[in-house]
């Protein structure tokens, strides 16, 4: 689309025009206000025309963003609003389609919706705000809850497995998966950008931080002593190290990754990172990396090319109209033997 659809009256659009005019009501501190603000200094340089944008959500502290938003929106039921884009997206493949869920909302009642939607490969953006706890119900234990955190249904520590949305992700079929923590503005501004560009589902899982029911909980990865030596921060096409010095890297060992001080004659053998791999082992490896072992992986883990949903379905359709001898559905009605009933 012509970039001369971003503009109001002749001028490009700000951050003040995808703004609504609604009271943004989430608690003082919530890792949410940075996404939002992101999203909205993102919208100032996509190519699509405002009116062509659309935000559907479900339900849960994530899902008010629709309404903080100036652009249309879908405030949906509760983990369907990979559902409901899947129908607007095919209606209407030209909309430039983002969802926002909770790790809640999108892992657990809307899990099978979701694997769906990166199965399809559907051209939409899906943002995870992953706190890891149910927070507009009060404190429940989420499917990404860590195993031993007392929560409130949880009480003696939660017991069960964790998902890890990237792997899940690349698992399901999703042609993009990017990580970035809540307090990395610049690099999520950039994965967003990514993710618009793509054609297919893109995935970006937000480590957000809930103020009342996990406060902290990424604080390793995102204090200023810490994160250095916790993060690996992916780019294309360059050597996987991370530390304060880029003291560390990650190799191969077998089938395995593992972590390695680099001295001279280990650089050569470090990891070169190419999120356009086809195959999926490496990146759902680098999806897994977790502390205490290792740094968690962040930025765009996969971006691989594949035809969209939408695409492939179109055409379907496309094709059967040029074999069919009916015009359209009103032909087809008043074909072959019909009758009026008085």
């Amino acid at each position: 689309m012509k970039t001369e659809k971003r503009k109001k009256n002749g001028k490009p659009l700000s951050v003040k025009d995808f703004k609504s005019d609604r009271n943004v009501k989430w608690c003082p501190g919530c890792g949410d206000y940075m996404i939002l603000s992101m999203m909205q200094k993102t919208f100032t340089q996509l190519d699509h025309a405002k009116e062509d944008i659309v935000c559907i959500s479900g339900i849960g502290c994530s899902s008010r963003l629709p309404y903080y938003l100036n652009t249309y929106g879908i405030h949906s039921i509760h983990g369907r609003a990979p559902a409901v884009s899947t129908g607007l997206k095919l209606a209407n493949p030209d909309l430039s389609v983002w969802v926002v869920s909770g790790d809640g909302d999108s892992m657990a009642i809307g899990g099978n919706h979701f694997i769906h939607a990166c199965r399809r490969n559907l051209d939409i953006n899906i943002i995870i705000f992953n706190n890891k706890i149910y927070g507009m119900t009060k404190g429940q234990s989420s499917p990404t809850t860590p195993i031993g955190m007392k929560t409130k249904t949880a009480p003696y520590g939660s017991y069960e497995p964790p998902f890890n949305i990237g792997e899940l992700a690349i698992s399901a079929g999703a042609t993009f998966f990017a990580r970035v923590p809540d307090k990395s503005p610049q690099l999520l501004g950039e994965v967003m950008m990514e993710a618009y560009r793509h054609k297919g589902t893109s995935v970006i899982e937000v480590l957000q931080n809930c103020v009342i029911f996990t406060d902290g909980i990424h604080e390793k990865l995102t204090d200023r002593e810490t994160k250095d030596e916790n993060q690996l921060v992916l780019t294309q096409g360059e050597p996987m190290v991370f530390g304060k010095q880029n003291e560390f890297g990650i190799q191969i060992d077998g089938m395995k990754l593992k972590k390695v001080r680099l001295e001279d004659k280990d650089s050569a053998n470090t990891l070169i990172h190419d999120a356009t791999e086809e195959e999926t082992q490496q990146h759902i490896a680098l999806a897994k990396l977790q502390l205490p072992d290792f740094p968690v992986a962040m930025g765009i883990i996969r971006n691989t090319e594949s035809t969209s949903f939408e695409e492939e379905l179109h055409n379907i359709i496309e094709q059967s109209q040029k074999k069919s001898s009916y015009k359209n559905l009103q032909e087809l009605f008043h074909s072959g033997n019909t009758w009026e009933v008085q």
